[in-house]
């Protein structure tokens, strides 16, 4: 009785269990069939340019410092202490300015007895020269000998000669005298007093302060044998070579300067050869000394893929792009780089002319082979790439 009791229990649990079952199988088909009757989604938007070749001119970077075109060091020509400091330290002097004033006093002295000696010499030239005139005609008349005649000339010759004596010393003192006011042999800035008023200045010796020249400024830099060579060859003809100046590694301060001078040998401690740009500072605000970096072109290639340096992509040490085929496909191409032109990147090879290369959006791409949607977009000459920004090796 028991047991029959426990099988009728059983029947009516799977009787119940059953239809359970059944309904969530059917639940289950239908979840399955709405999945499969979804729409997949549409593929990812690129931007995709068409790889042009085009000519573009190479560059390198050098270091170099900035100098003064002109640069003067101070130094009093007599002797004396200084009585005026007529200048401003720092500050901007034109040529012909002030600066220092040493004690005239005793140079002014020496311009007045040089000028009483020129005077008493004049004089005595004079009486010579009566003396003299007067003996030739006596000698004329045969009152006198020849001897005192002779004489008479003689002394006239003299007192000639001690009159050209006495004005070059006066010149001489005048000059010394034009020497206590010393004055700015160039317009530029002005460094520090070295030695105030009241201090003993010595003639050629005491530096009194420096000077430099403003606008414009010099860059020095010096570029290797072979890219020295190779830039020549780019570097010819009468018109101006601009080159890109960065200074103080700052990428806010780019100058165009223009290249003036070459040097006429190579140094050979390190086998270089030493370039000079010319910089225009109208505002003063570059100063010699500051660190520079000179983009200088070393090589024009004709024929030059360029792409979107964004469109390179790094696996280790490989580097790829994704080029689109005719299904719009992504495939992945692996490229060796050259150097940088502005915001592009010379590939030498794996690419061609005419590759469409997906140049914004590659991180849409999951895998190669996949499906994209490409937004052409156009490929900007190399000239309007900032043509004076260094090439750079990546």
């Amino acid at each position: 009785m028991g047991s029959l009791l426990q099988r009728t229990r059983l029947a009516g649990g799977r009787a119940v269990i059953l239809p359970l079952l059944l309904t969530a199988l059917l639940s289950g088909c239908e979840a399955k069939s709405e999945e499969v009757s979804a729409p997949a989604p549409p593929p990812p938007e690129v931007d995709v340019a068409e790889i042009v070749a085009q000519p573009v001119v190479l560059s390198e970077s050098f270091t170099g410092r900035v100098e003064a075109a002109e640069t003067v060091e101070l130094r009093a020509r007599v002797s004396g202490y200084i009585q005026e400091v007529a200048f401003e330290e720092g500050e901007l002097v034109a040529q012909g300015d002030l600066l220092f004033l040493i004690d005239q006093r005793p140079y002014q002295a020496r311009v007045s007895a040089a000028q009483a000696d020129l005077a008493q010499a004049r004089s005595q030239q004079a009486q010579a020269g009566s003396e003299a005139e007067r003996a030739r005609v006596l000698l004329g008349r045969k009152a006198i000998s020849q001897e005192v005649h002779d004489q008479r000339q003689a002394a006239m010759n003299n007192t000639r000669a001690m009159v050209d004596a006495a004005q070059a010393a006066l010149d001489i003192a005048e000059l010394d005298l034009e020497y206590t006011r010393i004055t700015a042999p160039v317009s530029g800035r002005a460094g520090r007093a070295m030695v105030t008023r009241g201090n003993l200045a010595n003639a050629d010796q005491s530096l009194l302060t420096t000077l430099v020249s403003i606008d414009p400024v010099h860059v020095y830099f010096e570029a290797d044998e072979q890219a020295a060579f190779a830039s020549q060859a780019l570097l010819v003809g009468d018109a101006p070579n601009s080159l890109s100046i960065e200074l103080g590694g700052d990428p806010q301060r780019q100058y165009k300067g223009t290249l003036d001078f070459i040097d006429n040998h190579l140094n050979p401690n390190t086998g270089t050869l030493q370039f000079r740009a010319v910089l225009a500072n109208p505002d003063g605000r570059i100063r010699p000394g500051e660190f520079a970096r000179v983009d200088m072109p070393v090589a024009r290639l004709e024929q030059a893929l360029l792409v979107d340096r964004k469109a390179v992509l790094t696996n280790q040490d490989r580097r790829y792009v994704y080029v689109l085929d005719e299904n719009n496909l992504a495939e992945r191409r692996q490229v060796t780089t050259g150097r940088q032109v502005g915001q592009q990147t010379v590939i030498t090879e794996g690419l061609n002319a005419g590759d469409r290369v997906i140049v914004n959006g590659v991180q849409k791409v999951f895998f190669p082979g996949m499906e994209v949607s490409p937004q052409s977009v156009a490929t900007a000459p190399a000239a309007d790439a900032q043509p004076s920004i260094a090439a750079r090796e990546e």
